[in-house]
């Protein structure tokens, strides 16, 4: 498939300027619907190997806004958990057809979305519950798989994090350092299973600005924008996104 395309830079850039925004300034829960949107117009593999280089690149750009302030006793219980789940995440995109990975990434957007509208409306409440370090690890589990397959590692990793008591930028902090961390050891396993193309490192070239635009425009808005609106326009495009995985999968 020919990524050099006006239909290809159409989708492209406004799903890494927004991967730059959610990752920079709002945590990583959302940042995987880029990939996502990613997916219903290149091969799910394609789409997971374009976006972790951008991905880590704004991490790297995010990491100096929130040097440590991130919680490390939180953040340490959720790493040594993904390095299991990151190895199950590899077996299961080894084993598996693009169907099968549209399929999951499809339903961990519709999921994801049901989880958020069952803590907005108080169904589910997390903030002021401590849990212990087996929840962190089974979290670090599940956030290393869906971060493998997805890069959609975010939610389990708020799930944790909000029965941690943070503050908004220690949450954010913490995401900003354990994304860095699971992207990185990412790499290595991608490179030998081929998910990195020629073509995918060199769009990845061409996108930098967007990522780096998309990771200061979120910084910024860490303090301005509401959350509340950011977060309605990221669920809308993960249901609609997600409804479209799941679709194209099944038929």
């Amino acid at each position: 498939m020919d990524l050099f395309t006006a239909s290809v830079f159409a989708v492209c850039i406004p799903a890494v300027i927004f991967a730059g925004i959610s990752k920079g300034g709002f945590g990583s829960g959302v940042a995987f619907a880029s990939a996502s949107i990613l997916a219903i117009v290149l091969e799910p593999g394609v789409a997971l190997g374009l976006m972790l280089p951008l991905l880590m690149l704004i991490d790297m750009a995010s990491l100096p806004a929130y040097w440590r302030k991130w919680d490390w006793a939180a953040a340490k219980v959720l790493l040594i958990g993904s390095v299991p789940g990151t190895l199950l995440g590899a077996l299961f995109y080894a084993w598996t057809d693009p169907d099968a990975v549209r399929l999951l990434i499809g339903l961990v957007a519709l999921l994801f979305v049901a989880w958020q509208m069952a803590q907005s409306t108080g169904l589910i409440n997390l903030r002021g519950r401590r849990f212990g370090p087996g929840t962190g690890l089974t979290a670090g589990v599940v956030l290393g798989f869906t971060s493998f397959v997805s890069h959609a590692g975010g939610p389990a990793a708020a799930v944790y994090l909000l029965g941690q008591g943070l503050g908004k930028t220690a949450f954010q902090a913490t995401t900003v350092l354990i994304f860095w961390a699971v992207n990185l050891s990412k790499v290595g396993i991608y490179a030998g299973m081929g998910i990195f193309t020629t073509e995918t490192l060199l769009l990845d070239l061409v996108l930098v600005p967007f990522a780096l635009f998309g990771t200061w425009l979120g910084i910024k808005a860490h303090h301005i924008v509401p959350e509340r609106l950011f977060f309605g326009i990221a669920y809308f495009t993960l249901t609609l996104t997600g409804t479209k995985l799941i679709w194209d999968a099944l038929t």
